[in-house]
């Protein structure tokens, strides 16, 4: 591998994972105000990135979700998780009024098909960010935990893809699994948190 080779990998790998925790409160997940949580730092993003992958819609999208950035409910059962991160240009400008639209299934890998359980959009922010406040969804026959997601910039094409979890058994036998959509987590005081920074070709 050539010198410019590795560069742009190890750029790639700090994208992806980060190199250092910040600090983040959570207090919709029951914890006091200002308990903190750690989660992996902003990667640093480097001209000319990829963008992210597209992945098939699925037959379960329901159009004019409600908005919000939560996606809990009374009665919802299952492990808590905030997935966060940005939404960018492959030039690393931050996408201001990006939407996302997110659907999944709920624990025992069963999606709402009459109403709007599970499922939500929202636009990121004067910094290109977004939260979601969500469960780790189940796994059903043929596939692994993934979260559906359309993110589309203002006046721009819409990118469908899904987000994965690592370190799943099911991972290497979905063939729709791509390691480059994996979200990076971590896991403190039994409160799990997820980190994805979409590439839009813009």
């Amino acid at each position: 591998m050539q010198n410019d080779d590795r560069a742009h990998a190890r750029r790639k790998f700090l994208r992806r994972w980060g190199a250092l925790p910040v600090v983040v409160a959570l207090p919709a997940w029951g914890a006091h105000a200002g308990d903190p949580r750690e989660l992996i730092a902003t990667p640093a993003c480097s001209e000319g990135e990829e963008p992210t992958l597209r992945q098939v819609e699925g037959p379960f999208f329901k159009p004019r979700s409600p908005e919000r950035t939560s996606l809990l409910g009374a009665g919802l059962q299952g492990t808590r998780i905030l997935v966060s991160g940005l939404v960018l240009s492959t030039h690393c400008e931050p996408v201001v009024g990006a939407l996302l639209d997110f659907w999944q299934c709920d624990n025992h890998g069963a999606y709402d098909n009459s109403g709007y359980r599970l499922r939500g959009h929202q636009f990121t922010d004067s910094t290109g960010s977004y939260r979601l406040e969500t469960i780790v969804p189940g796994v059903y026959p043929g596939r692994t935990r993934h979260i559906h997601v359309k993110v589309q910039a203002p006046g721009r094409a819409v990118l469908t893809t899904q987000l994965y979890f690592p370190g799943e058994p099911e991972n290497q036998r979905d063939f729709l699994f791509q390691e480059a959509l994996l979200l990076a987590t971590t896991d403190a005081g039994g409160t799990t948190a997820g980190r994805f920074d979409f590439v839009l070709k813009i």
